[in-house]
């Protein structure tokens, strides 16, 4: 028997508001996301192929969900056509201070690499306007993006040693002596 709306609500309602409310911090945003997770399953739910992967699906629904909402949330810089001259900063924290000479790492990349970073990471586009933009691939935009980041990633490690917390949030790092030039900032 095909499960409803009213089944899946039943068996899965409290499982994913604990499930949700780990991964969100605010109540009143666990609870939208809730409710969109059942208007999505709701109007979905004739695609499910397979009833025994209900549990899976309805998780699937919900991390995606989850990964939107934070998305969305994201802080975009905005950019003019080139990087500012000068980046003003007054955030003394490690990820300032680095922030501080991504510029010239990033401007360093081979050009296509670099503008593929700019384009998505800076200014927002979305990697399926990057393709179009740049008359490329979708699969072709993902590579690229994904390539330069892993040479801007490379270059940082290259430059600096780093120490996250538990968290995985940057607390400090440690320029190498003789290599890191482009993000040693006066302390």
């Amino acid at each position: 028997m095909r499960p409803t709306t009213e089944s899946v609500w039943n068996t899965f309602n409290e499982r994913l508001r604990k499930f949700i409310r780990v991964r969100v911090a605010d109540e009143n945003d666990t609870e939208d996301l809730l409710q969109e997770v059942f208007f999505r399953i709701h109007t979905r739910i004739d695609s499910l192929e397979d009833d025994t992967r209900l549990a899976a699906w309805v998780y699937q629904i919900t991390r995606n969900l989850i990964i939107d909402y934070y998305r969305s949330r994201r802080e975009l810089l905005p950019l003019e056509e080139s990087f500012p001259v000068d980046m003003e900063l007054n955030d003394p924290s490690a990820e300032a201070e680095i922030a501080a000479g991504l510029k010239e790492m990033i401007t360093g990349l081979p050009k296509k690499y670099s503008q593929a970073l700019i384009l998505t990471e800076f200014q927002g586009l979305k990697q399926t306007e990057l393709a179009e933009q740049l008359g490329l691939s979708f699969s072709g935009a993902k590579s690229r993006v994904q390539r330069g980041r892993d040479m801007l990633r490379q270059s940082l490690l290259d430059c600096c040693h780093f120490e996250f917390d538990r968290l995985g949030s940057m607390i400090a790092y440690t320029p190498r002596p003789d290599s890191c030039e482009t993000c040693r900032v006066d302390r």
